[in-house]
């Protein structure tokens, strides 16, 4: 049997098959390509000459989208803003801005330092709240956002102390001229930073509403309090001010007499009247009410006015420990820890009712489109944690010269200049900055 021998062809290979293919498979993936990372058809230029790198920093949003930009900015102003009031006090080794000596504003009872207190380490500690960071109190910054405006500080000594604070910041940048003030050196001033424009108020009212003060050299041992009318002497001004802080609650703990609709309501600790006793958590309440709605009025009265920020900045309580006029009324030298001092009832209680007021004031004010915002600076949580920032004896010059005496009057109230209190307008500034990126 033979055998058959078959010769095999080598197989044709489809060439001009493959390249279609290949070409088909290029264009696929070019097309996703395309699809996945688009190219700009304007792409921007990217200079490195040093003019350009602030513009290039600060307008990054141009690279963006102009939807999608438009979107993050919409995102930025829905979130919430940082709570301030949640933190604790913290060691920072960086120390005040200025001193005793290097500001010529601080009240003459505040001012601890000049008046020999020796201890220091009241002056390194700075506030962490819990859900992020207020950055260094920046001077400059503070001042360009109140360029060209007029801001003003409502109230009693609480609303004085803030604004002595804020203008010894200020004057590490620019010197302040006092350009205004009244009979009663601390009650009605006012300064101007030339080099911004800027003007910077103090207006005297212990209630925000009309009132009478009590006084020994007219016998009044009492205030009389008229609860539905706010006080002209700040009202009568609104118009001129561009941003405002009220701050008031002590004068509210003294012996009055309340009047509403032209009547006596009632009283606190009168007993020489024949008047009700009612206490002053209400009368509190409806001074604020009276206050908030009398700007809320005012500022949606004239269509032309501009864009106003009213800030009121919550109760501050006092330090005590025992009596007044004893040496150690106040006698801590470091921040609470925390959980180691809960808020009493009438502090928690004032401050409760001062955030109530502004947040139903704050939704009558969202109705002005814009021009009109409302916010309460939370500090009675801070301050409550601070026994350690009062002048106690201090608020008069070296109290124990003369050696050690069994009685010695002690501010627990107000804050040492500089101290805590510089905290309230680290706060503040970035309140302000905020209001102005969403007014932007």
């Amino acid at each position: 049997m033979g055998t058959t021998h078959h010769h095999h062809q080598p197989p044709t290979f489809p060439t001009k098959k493959l390249i279609t293919w290949g070409l088909y498979a290029l264009l696929s993936l070019a097309l996703l390509h395309l699809y996945l990372f688009p190219v700009p058809l304007n792409q921007p230029k990217v200079t490195n000459h040093p003019r350009s790198q602030k513009t290039t920093t600060t307008s990054s949003s141009s690279l963006i989208p102009s939807s999608q930009a438009g979107k993050g900015v919409e995102q930025r102003r829905r979130s919430p803003p940082c709570d301030y009031s949640d933190g604790r006090w913290v060691p920072d080794a960086r120390g005040p801005r200025y001193n005793g000596t290097s500001c010529s504003t601080i009240k003459d009872g505040q001012n601890c330092m000049a008046h020999g207190r020796p201890d220091t380490g009241y002056l390194y500690w700075r506030w962490r709240p819990s859900q992020c960071q207020i950055p260094a109190f920046d001077p400059t910054s503070f001042l360009q956002l109140i360029q060209n405006k007029h801001l003003a500080f409502v109230g009693d000594s609480m609303a004085r102390n803030q604004l002595e604070s804020l203008l010894c910041l200020l004057s590490t940048a620019s010197s302040p001229e006092l350009v205004y003030r009244d009979g009663e050196e601390n009650k009605f001033r006012r300064w101007v930073f030339h080099a911004y424009n800027a003007t910077v108020s103090v207006f005297w009212c212990p209630f925000l509403v009309k009132g009478i003060e009590k006084s020994a050299s007219s016998g009044l041992n009492h205030n009389k309090l008229y609860l539905d009318s706010a006080d002209d002497r700040w009202a009568s001004e609104l118009d001129r001010l561009d941003m405002a802080v009220f701050s008031v609650g002590h004068w509210f703990l003294h012996p009055a007499v309340y009047y509403e609709n032209k009547s006596v309501l009632g009283c606190h600790h009168c007993p020489e009247f024949n008047h009700t006793e009612i206490g002053f958590f209400d009368v509190f309440r409806k001074a604020f009410k009276t206050t908030l709605k009398e700007v809320t009025e005012r500022s949606w009265s004239s269509p032309s006015s501009s864009e106003k920020f009213v800030v009121v900045t919550t109760f501050s309580p006092a330090h005590f420990e025992g009596e007044w006029d004893k040496f150690g009324a106040c006698p801590k030298k470091e921040p609470y820890r925390e959980g180691e001092k809960e808020m009493e009832y009438m502090d928690a209680e004032m401050r409760k009712i001062e955030v109530e007021e502004v947040a139903a004031a704050a939704k009558e004010a969202a109705k002005s489109g814009g021009r009109l915002r409302i916010e309460a600076l939370d500090v009675t949580k801070l301050a409550l944690l601070r026994p350690d920032g009062h002048p106690g004896p201090y608020m008069y010059p070296n109290p124990f010269a003369d050696g050690i005496k069994e009685k010695v009057q002690n501010d627990c109230v107000h804050w040492c200049l500089p101290g805590p209190i510089d905290t309230w307008n680290e706060i503040l500034l970035e309140m302000i900055k905020r209001w102005k990126e969403d007014n932007s």
